[in-house]
């Protein structure tokens, strides 16, 4: 029994070394963690600017320049005294 025990702490020690949350595994989800904490602040600025855009097309008060570039990219219209000059890319 006393084998067993030992083998058993044994294993336990030999798991928090090098086990999927073990202390060599520490680095590896320190860094894993910075990469998301690095996603997760440029998927925030996206959102921020798409709240900002949602704000400013709110029906009660458009944003008159907004409105008119949203309309003039969706639905290809121009003013009759404005040139428009197609650049391909």
């Amino acid at each position: 029994m006393q084998w067993f025990s030992l083998a058993w702490l044994l294993g336990l020690g030999a798991m928090a070394l090098i086990g999927p949350f073990g202390l060599l595994a520490w680095s590896e989800q320190s860094a894993l963690l910075d990469h998301r904490e690095q996603q997760i602040a440029a998927l925030e600025q996206q959102r921020a600017v798409l709240r900002n855009r949602v704000d400013l097309l709110d029906p009660d008060h458009v944003d008159p320049d907004l409105a008119s570039e949203q309309v003039r990219q969706n639905l290809n219209v121009a003013h009759p005294d404005e040139y428009v000059i197609d650049l391909e890319q």
